[in-house]
């Protein structure tokens, strides 16, 4: 094995730039920022399972939800906060495919997740009284399984066209690995990627898009005709911080690919790139758990348990 192909095997990251007297400070930041995802949706995962009146098809989403926010974070913060102290960042390439993989399932499955989370909200709204008969567990399970397995599919076909290809490079131009990131390490023709790559994020960010907005297009029809302040209230209640989320995870997505094709504006694709994981991950657990009479309730009954027990 000579130089060349160990060179190629490790892989340098571009990172952050930052001046010195700012690395403690984002680091501090970063670390809160994780710990408190990894709290709140792993205690909403806990949560869940251990309530059993809470085994309920809009809860089992939000498990889906909380488990890929836990996924798609553990998989690039940890990696960042480490690779703010090196002053060389590298990685092996195997785990550079991986980490790839891991962020393209993670923006792949919030997608459509978020569909299925609409349409669910669509159904409770519009047909409350079939809501039981058409959003049963099985239901959810299928569409959980379909939800992952196309995520599964894409990513795994497009990271497999960019596998295929011989590398030239050994610096890749991102904080963190992704699909484009790797395929520009190729001296080849990448038209194929890039092709692939374009008719991926097309797909997801189509499909979700027209979904969630025929959704709510009859959930305010519905909402309209029916002019009832109780089913205004509720589908205001739940839809508004549904849609408001997924806005934030569309237009931080969308910004970081626009941005990967101008690099003179690498430091905002960055910025973009940990907002899309971030933002989101803190944001669903309080705001679901806070928008949810039941999870409300049950977050209050374990609170003060814990206040009581500790007094005692």
């Amino acid at each position: 094995m000579d130089n060349r192909t160990v060179t190629l095997n490790m892989l340098q990251l571009e990172g952050v730039d930052l001046a010195p007297q700012f690395v403690y400070p984002v680091f501090f930041i970063l670390l809160v920022t994780y710990i408190l995802i990894m709290i709140t949706n792993t205690g909403l995962i806990i949560l869940i399972a251990v309530e059993r009146s809470l085994h309920q098809p809009m809860y089992l989403l939000f498990c889906n939800l909380s488990f890929n926010d836990i996924m798609g974070n553990t998989n690039i913060l940890p990696r960042i906060m480490m690779d703010l102290f090196s002053t060389e960042k590298y990685i092996g390439y195997v785990e550079c495919v991986t980490q790839a993989f891991c962020s393209h399932i993670f923006a792949a499955a919030a997608h459509v997740i978020l569909m299925i989370m609409a349409f669910d909200r669509y159904v409770a709204i519009c047909n409350p009284l079939r809501y039981s008969s058409i959003m049963t567990t099985s239901m959810v399970v299928k569409l959980s399984a379909g939800a992952w397995g196309s995520a599964l599919l894409m990513v795994s076909i497009m990271l497999g066209l960019t596998i295929r290809l011989t590398r030239c490079r050994s610096f890749l131009m991102n904080m963190y690995c992704d699909n484009a990131s790797l395929f520009k390490l190729s001296c080849q023709d990448v038209s194929v990627n890039n092709i692939f790559g374009l008719f991926y994020t097309a797909l997801f960010i189509s499909s979700s898009l027209l979904s969630i907005g025929i959704t709510y297009f009859k959930i305010v029809t519905v909402c309209f005709t029916k002019k009832s302040k109780e089913l205004n209230s509720k589908a205001l209640q739940t839809c508004s911080t549904h849609l408001v989320l997924y806005m934030i995870m569309l237009w931080s997505g969308f910004l970081t690919i626009i941005f990967h094709r101008f690099q003179i504006y690498s430091g905002y694709r960055k910025l973009m790139s940990i907002l899309f994981h971030v933002v989101p991950a803190n944001l669903n657990p309080i705001i679901y758990a806070l928008q949810t009479k039941e999870l409300k309730s049950k977050v209050k009954k374990l609170f003060h348990s814990k206040v009581s027990n500790t007094y005692r």
